[in-house]
């Protein structure tokens, strides 16, 4: 049986408008979508593999029905398959509409005087679609003109920097609350229970060594009374987790062995060590640090 598109033209026109579809609406950055997922790229393939076998099907379905036709029925079966495409009545009905032409026994009323080796030039109407296409195009002008050059409305070199702009207001607010992209500036004191002793955890096994599983200081200083090397308060201990302590001696860096959130809550554990009185304590060290936000000391 003949089709109107044939499978050769299909199923390519098929697994690519599948395949723009999916890069479409699959946010995959600068790589194509099959490349960084590729489960995308096994849909793709079985899809295709789905459309040749349901071809395949389709095409065997009429080859079997064809042969079981009588010998009338498929001399005029050829014959409805054998009618040029142009000779379809829907197709010359479409036709009409879209161009208006007039028919050709009255072409002889539509001849101009114009005559150039015998090539003479009819005087036909513009075709419909043409005619709308250019009234469009005219709108379309209009519009525009009064938008961006009466109404002043943004073009495209203005919205891509408010967009720009907006992304890196964006990007300040979720950098506030991102656990891994915390800094000194940011980080914020814990409080709840579970978050000190999930920072007790991570002193004890990090910081007990040197400066002794209570706070009392060893090789560390003290952590536990009022005066500071390096400042107290969570952001100052903080920074001094990230950056280490003083240079050719003190703590090392620890920036690269434990993560921004891990870091928040062994300091907020470190400053509720205050005031517990550890046995033996190491001697105070470094002055005295008063939180200027507070009433009070803060340890």
């Amino acid at each position: 049986m003949k089709k109107f598109i044939p499978a050769y033209v299909s199923v390519p026109v098929i697994f690519f408008a599948v395949f723009g579809a999916i890069e479409f609406f699959v946010d995959s950055g600068d790589r194509p979508a099959f490349i960084k997922f590729p489960m995308v790229a096994v849909f793709l393939f079985v899809f295709l593999f789905l459309v040749i076998a349901i071809e395949i099907t389709m095409r065997a379905v009429d080859n079997i029905t064809y042969l079981l036709l009588t010998e009338e029925e498929k001399i005029k079966l050829n014959e409805t398959n054998n009618l040029s495409f142009k000779d379809k009545e829907w197709y010359k009905k479409l036709m009409e509409k879209l161009t208006k032409t007039a028919p050709l026994a009255d072409e002889g009323q539509l001849l101009l005087d114009h005559d150039y080796d015998g090539i003479k030039e009819l005087d036909n109407n513009l075709p419909p679609w043409w005619v709308y296409l250019f009234y469009a195009s005219i709108v379309f002008g209009v519009v525009y003109m009064v938008r961006f050059e009466i109404l002043g409305a943004d073009n495209q070199e203005m919205e891509l920097k408010k967009e720009i702009a907006q992304a890196k207001i964006e990007v300040a607010e979720y950098m506030k609350t991102a656990p891994d992209m915390m800094d000194e500036k940011t980080v914020t004191l814990l409080t709840d229970p579970a978050d000190l002793a999930a920072g007790k955890v991570i002193f004890t096994t990090n910081c007990a060594a040197c400066h002794r599983a209570d706070g009392g200081g060893q090789i560390g200083p003290n952590l536990t009374d009022d005066q500071w090397i390096l400042g107290g308060g969570i952001k100052n201990v903080f920074h001094t987790l990230v950056n280490g302590g003083r240079d050719g001696k003190g703590m090392i860096s620890w920036k690269g062995t434990l993560k921004p959130k891990e870091m928040q809550k062994v300091a907020s554990y470190i400053l509720s060590l205050k005031g517990s009185n550890p046995v033996d304590p190491k001697a105070p060290e470094g002055e005295v640090w008063v939180d200027e936000n507070a009433t009070v000391a803060v340890k």
